[in-house]
Parts: C-alpha cells; sequence; structure tokens
C-alpha cells in the first residue's frame, strides 16, 4: 500500500456486516493475535454475528478497510475499548491515532474513563498508547496460599480455597 497522504480520505464508521471479510484478514495478520492462536474460524465467531452490546467501528480509505476498534461502554468507572487494530500495511501512518482519537472523542462525552489490556509482550502497542498518553497499571501477582500475602487482602480473606470432603470419605481414609 502507499503511504497515506493528508489528503487521502479517511472514513470512520460503524461496522457493517460485508465488512467481516477485510476485518478478519487484518486480525489473522496481526499480533498479538497471531501470537495469541487466534485464527480466522475464531474471528468469523466474533464478528457473525457483528458484537452485539458493543460500539463497532472500522476506519476506511478510498474503500478500503484499514482498522477496526470496538469499544464496551460503561466498564467499570468508564468504557473499554477491547480492540484496536491497523493492517499491518497500514501500520505507522498515523491511523491507529486517528481511530483512537475518534473512540477516545466518544467515550469523553458520555464517560471520565476509558481502559485498554495491552499483553505484556505486545511492545509495539504499549509504545502506541504511551505516545498517545496512556498509562501502564502494574497489577501485582499474588499467591493464593493461605499463609501468603494474597491472603491478607479483602479479597483473599473472601476467597474459598477450602475442599469439602463427605464423612464418609474421612471415615474410609481412617
Amino acid at each position: 500500500m502507499q503511504p497515506i497522504d493528508s489528503h487521502t480520505r479517511t472514513i470512520i464508521r460503524d461496522m457493517r456486516a460485508e465488512d467481516r471479510d477485510p476485518v478478519v484478514g487484518i486480525l489473522t495478520s496481526s499480533d498479538p493475535w497471531k501470537r495469541l492462536g487466534f485464527n480466522a474460524a475464531d474471528w468469523n465467531r466474533i464478528f457473525a454475528p457483528l458484537p452485539a452490546g458493543r460500539d463497532t467501528f472500522v476506519l476506511e480509505i478510498e474503500g478500503n478497510v484499514l482498522g477496526i476498534a470496538i469499544v464496551r461502554r460503561k466498564f467499570l468507572f468508564g468504557d473499554y475499548l477491547e480492540l484496536l487494530g491497523i493492517s499491518p500495511s497500514a501500520v505507522g501512518q498515523g491511523l491507529g491515532s486517528r481511530l483512537l482519537t475518534h473512540v477516545e472523542s466518544l467515550t469523553f462525552a458520555r464517560a471520565v474513563n476509558m481502559f485498554a489490556c495491552v499483553s505484556d509482550f505486545n511492545e509495539g502497542a504499549r509504545a502506541f498508547y504511551r505516545k498517545q498518553g496512556y498509562k501502564e497499571i502494574d497489577f501485582p501477582t499474588y499467591d493464593t496460599d493461605w499463609d501468603s500475602e494474597a491472603y491478607l487482602t479483602v479479597s483473599g480473606q473472601n476467597s474459598n480455597n477450602s475442599v469439602s470432603l463427605k464423612d464418609d470419605f474421612l471415615r474410609a481414609v481412617e
């Protein structure tokens, strides 16, 4: 694909059923989804029918779908950007920023926050979001042993890490 100049008309619109094949093509040829093992059959299940209860947008230039964004509204304390993908042939040309700016303009008209979850191995996406002003939040991983730091948390104390055994079983092993 030729580099996209500022005079090229970019359209961001709601995804339609006929956009499914180009969107699946973008996602099956892109990381992190390739690395995570997603294939065309997986994406076709997600996009047939189009995701319900989500705002789903495509970015189109000269009739070619080159980007996809899916937003779940009212997720916790804001909206959740479930997916943002740009065709590998168009990466680095500002299309991700354009699509994200569109999603943000809609989100921040109704919510205070927008969340995205990026795989820790996806350095390209992490750099992209940092460049857009997003901050990473590190979530510690806790051991769930009853004698661990996690047990000191309220959720650790409320978790059910027990096993129920019937009296018959206990008598049988005596």
